[in-house]
């Protein structure tokens, strides 16, 4: 209940609830208030001047405004501080400004990413009327950018993906000359292996572009991270198209020196025979009447008298095909004149009366029993 009084400068004054007066036309903010605070504030807490001890102009003109009833909690020349520095206040203010969360909402967004990752593998699960995926489709147009972002993010069985040609995108991608995408495959640790239509490796085409570089990648092989499953060895280098060849009896077609010596030094062998008629890297070479690789392959140790499946050697082709240059070096070599084909020829006769052969090779034509005596000049 509240009371007036007159001071003595004749103003009358106002007593409202709580036993503070004030001017008349004057109303109280309620910060002062004890009874809208909770208790006193805790030591160190910011104080108004009149708490700290300073009386202003106010305090002196009433006396007895600061005097409380009994069982007031403040002080008579203290006044009571609005709480603005409460950490209570600060952290009740600090959640105004968040979004109150539904039980539903997380389920809601848990539900929604499902579905974006679902839609994210159904597109690129697209495949084309020919049987090309969106990554077969960004190595034919020649963006890499994408299809560096679709060998990150695909699984490695997707990028295995062969088209109706049976190719994959790393056939493609050799055979487009994409080095970095070629690289990017083979650190995913795709399977170099597979063959397209014709039978032939990524590595197979990459010798018949004689892009060394791309042979390089494929040869290396490696999985530089080593957290991801190594599902393949080292390529087969002997692996053969449908024509029967290796990589190094088309690298010696193409008489590309350093590709041959690239694939002997990854473990090829020198030897090996397609699988059509068995010749042998040199028989490619003399038949190609390269001198170069024929050459080549002799320094780097290849068997001068391998035999094809009908048993001619380097030289019954060098003779038969009248290429006295080449028929020298294999002589030279030491290649055996005298070993006899399927059709019991020797070199010698297929020489054919080419003198510039024949001053090469020794004559057989004396025989006792029925062996030919050999003399050489």
């Amino acid at each position: 209940m509240s009371e007036t009084r007159s001071c003595c400068d004749g103003k009358k004054d106002v007593q409202v609830e709580g036993g503070v007066y004030l001017e008349e036309g004057q109303c109280d903010s309620g910060l002062g208030s004890i009874r809208s605070l909770q208790g006193q504030l805790p030591e160190g807490e910011p104080r108004s001047p009149a708490a700290r001890g300073v009386r202003s102009d106010k305090a002196a003109d009433f006396p007895d405004a600061a005097a409380g009833k009994e069982g007031s909690a403040s002080e008579p020349d203290e006044r009571l501080d609005s709480s603005y520095g409460s950490s209570s206040l600060v952290e009740s203010l600090a959640g105004l400004g968040e979004t109150p969360r539904h039980p539903g909402e997380e389920e809601e967004e848990k539900e929604a990413e499902r579905v974006r990752q679902q839609l994210l593998l159904e597109t690129f699960a697209f495949v084309s009327e020919d049987g090309d995926t969106l990554l077969h489709l960004a190595v034919i147009h020649c963006v890499p950018a994408i299809a560096l972002c679709f060998i990150a993010q695909l699984p490695v069985e997707v990028l295995e993906i062969q088209n109706d040609l049976f190719q994959t995108p790393l056939h493609l991608s050799v055979y487009l000359e994409q080095s970095r995408v070629v690289q990017a495959l083979v650190l995913r640790g795709v399977n170099t292996a597979l063959q397209d239509r014709n039978g032939n490796t990524a590595l197979h085409l990459a010798c018949e572009q004689q892009s060394l570089e791309c042979v390089q990648l494929l040869l290396q092989g490696i999985i530089s991270n080593k957290t991801l499953e190594a599902r393949k060895s080292r390529q087969d280098l002997h692996l053969q198209n449908w024509q029967g060849l290796t990589c190094l009896h088309i690298s010696t077609l193409k008489g590309n020196l350093h590709l041959m010596a690239l694939l002997v030094k990854s473990g090829a062998d020198i030897d090996v025979q397609d699988g059509t008629s068995g010749k042998t890297p040199l028989h490619m070479a003399v038949e190609n009447h390269d001198e170069m690789a024929v050459k080549h392959l002799l320094e780097m140790g290849a068997q001068v008298d391998a035999q094809m499946y009908n048993g001619c050697t380097p030289l019954h082709l060098a003779v038969g095909r009248k290429d006295a240059a080449i028929a020298a070096i294999l002589c030279q070599s030491g290649a055996d004149t005298l070993l006899r084909n399927m059709e019991d020829e020797t070199a010698q006769d297929l020489a054919d009366e080419n003198d510039d052969i024949l001053t090469l090779l020794p004559f057989d034509d004396l025989k006792i029993s029925g062996k030919p005596v050999v003399c050489s000049s």
